[in-house]
């Protein structure tokens, strides 16, 4: 059986998601993922302030660096973060709708780049992410060129 790109894709989210704790735990929503790309949403709750009453800069990471791992890992190769930096533009308040949207810019052999845009509801910008990506050993569906 061979899958489309989107199909695989999207198996491998959905393969992701059913293991993914702290995504979930976080209440967490996956939106819509296509190969090399994913957006997630996250709705800012009071726990998730600090002493300023904005959103801590720990939860917003938290939502990009998983938008981040849903899109490097849309091609049935298991893929960690190699490393991530993030740049806060604006903050993010309780009640607040986060989004993060997930792009590949570049992808080769083992490693690639993506950028990952946090937004509000609104649509303004709240952070800026990049996160280096590298493949490791397993994959996400069986081998399905074997059936």
């Amino acid at each position: 059986m061979t899958l489309t790109p989107q199909e695989l894709a999207q198996a491998c989210a959905d393969s992701m998601w059913a293991q993914d704790e702290a995504t979930n735990g976080l209440g967490m929503v996956l939106q819509s993922v296509a190969p090399g790309q994913a957006v997630i949403t996250m709705k800012v709750m009071r726990d998730m302030t600090n002493g300023l009453k904005t959103c801590h800069g720990g939860f917003i990471f938290t939502l990009a660096d998983s938008a981040f791992a849903f899109a490097c890992n849309t091609y049935n190769q298991r893929t960690v973060a190699q490393m991530a930096q993030i740049t806060f533009l604006a903050p993010g308040f309780e009640g607040d709708v986060l989004t993060a949207s997930a792009r590949k810019i570049w992808k080769q052999g083992r490693s690639g780049i993506y950028d990952i845009q946090v937004t509000n509801q609104s649509g303004q910008p709240v952070a800026e992410f990049r996160g280096h990506s590298r493949t490791v050993k397993g994959t996400h569906l069986p081998d399905m060129s074997k059936e």
